[in-house]
């Protein structure tokens, strides 16, 4: 019997099809539409205008949008819809913040942020469904099918400045009335390369903050002085990591410096949001850059304390180019998802519980496979079993997480292992919420600064906990195995417990037996 049809029948029964073309391969825009609507008040091309300087230097520009590459069909069927909406009742509207930066690099936003000169409540007059949201910083929320559109408006943007900015900016020259209101809002904005306004009728795009010669130098800026933005919103510490990560972006001298000053300062914010932010790391493609880029700065102490003894133990130094498992579990998860297409929170830290579990009681390569199994399927772990039994591949990279491959003679030692692991699993979710247990993961390394931060909440543990409810000795009650190998990315967004079990299994399986070591023996 070839050996090679044996590995065939484990990759059919994970569905893992290869190549995995559609997955490897970002989606680049944010949908294939047809051209936006006509739009009003065509220019002329404007080029590179350089219309004057701002208070630090920097030649402000208004750009033109097409010779930039930016292309109606890029924006998003719902905003356009939006955007179209408020224009008809002669409103100004314009793209802002992250995804104009985007679709200037030919990224797909994560989403599209309009801010308009209309009131709040003539926005929400203009759209049948459409709510105002936050107290302390109200913004409209437009439901568009099922997605929501964020409109800002320019009266409250400037209501809610607090002008301490005067400081260390004035009006910059040749601005009018239109130009000083945009330079406003832009100055509010965390950092130069999200400041930028986009105006898809006039096809301009807005440059007050210098945020073009950032993008040039792949460079991520603070609008204000760095320590002085990191302490008025530490949350930008980690929106700063998130973006360079994402981008691929270098911090400027000074944002690296203020990081590793004011790192600590993250453990103060609100859980919900640590979690969020998180999310926004770990879960839209860019997982691997942002584990390292918050290794280097020294906030992964700060945050998953746990993982970070782990590089410790690892030998990592800040700047290390090498990788290890949780590195290349969180690369195959970047394989799998993209900004537009997101993860839930529950598979990332059902990765990190994962590992950890192996990090504290190694496993041979075949237990792991057959849980891979039995946590896709949701079925039969004996049949998990005798299918990983029959892989003749030599597992992929040398982990320490790794044994060497024993002889296990029976059927039962290796269901026995496999249900082991599964509870280790579950036991190391319980200890990530435990904050004693947090806060003794560094004990080793005096040198780092001490940590109890629990940011996943109780409900969420329990959600990721049930992934691995299925490996057991009999098929889970109600469990249908999820057919075909297409990832449902609205299922998977929304933490689908089949899609889940599903995208955690290729994850780890890919990571263990690396789909370009494909070779059988004989």
């Amino acid at each position: 019997m070839a050996f090679a049809a044996l590995g065939l029948v484990l990759r059919t029964h994970l569905i893992l099809p290869r190549p995995l073309v559609f997955c490897a391969r970002k989606v680049r825009h944010c949908g294939s539409v047809a051209a936006v609507e006509s739009l009003a008040e065509p220019v002329a091309k404007h080029g590179r205008e350089v219309v004057g300087r701002n208070s630090k230097g920097h030649e402000w520009k208004k750009l033109n949008s097409e010779e930039l590459g930016i292309e109606s069909w890029m924006i998003s069927k719902p905003t356009r819809m939006v955007l179209n909406g408020l224009r008809k009742k002669g409103y100004e509207v314009y793209l802002v913040g992250g995804c104009v930066r985007d679709l200037i690099l030919k990224r797909t936003p994560k989403d599209f942020d309009i801010i308009t000169s209309a009131e709040l409540k003539e926005v929400r007059k203009t759209f049948a469904q459409c709510e105002i949201v936050g107290k302390r910083f109200p913004i409209c929320h437009v439901h568009v099918s099922d997605t929501i559109v964020e409109v800002s408006s320019f009266s409250t943007s400037v209501g809610n400045s607090k002008w301490k900015f005067t400081k260390y900016f004035s009006k910059p020259s040749g601005c009018n009335g239109r130009d000083y209101i945009r330079w406003r809002n832009c100055l509010q904005r965390d950092f130069t390369i999200n400041g930028l306004m986009f105006d898809p009728y006039a096809k301009i795009v807005y440059d007050y903050m210098g945020g073009m010669e950032d993008i040039r130098k792949a460079k991520v800026r603070t609008v204000l002085p760095a320590n002085l933005s990191f302490v008025e919103d530490c949350a930008r510490i980690l929106r700063a990591v998130r973006i360079a990560a994402r981008l691929g972006f270098r911090f400027t001298r000074e944002i690296g410096l203020s990081v590793r000053e004011l790192s600590c300062s993250v453990s103060r914010l609100d859980k919900g949001r640590i979690l969020m932010e998180m999310n926004y790391m770990l879960a839209f493609g860019s997982a691997e850059a942002s584990l390292r880029l918050l290794w280097r700065f020294g906030l992964l102490e700060i945050l998953l304390p746990i993982q970070a003894s782990y590089f410790a133990s690892q030998g990592f130094r800040r700047r290390d180019e090498r990788s290890n498992m949780l590195l290349s579990l969180f690369s195959n998860l970047d394989k799998l998802v993209a900004p537009n297409r997101p993860c839930h929170c529950s598979l990332w830290i059902a990765i990190l519980a994962f590992h950890e579990a192996l990090v504290d009681q190694p496993r041979d390569p075949l237990v792991v496979a057959a849980f891979c199994l039995a946590v896709h399927s949701g079925g039969s772990l004996f049949e998990a079993v005798e299918i990983a039994k029959k892989i003749s591949q030599p597992h992929g990279p040398s982990f320490d997480e790794l044994l060497e491959p024993e002889d296990l003679d029976f059927d039962t030692a290796m269901v026995d292992q496999v249900i082991y692991l599964a509870a280790s699993v579950k036991t190391v979710l319980h200890k990530m919420r435990d904050q004693y247990y947090v806060s003794q993961a560094m004990s080793k390394y005096p040198q780092a600064p001490c940590s109890d931060l629990v940011f996943i909440p109780w409900a969420l543990s329990l959600r990721v906990s049930k992934i691995f409810d299925c490996v057991r000795r009999g098929m889970e009650r109600g469990s249908v195995p999820k057919r075909g190998g297409k990832i449902n990315y609205e299922s998977l967004a929304l933490g689908s417990l089949k899609e889940v079990r599903h995208t955690f299994a290729r994850i780890v399986f890919d990571t263990i037996y690396p789909p370009n070591q494909n070779q059988f023996s004989k």
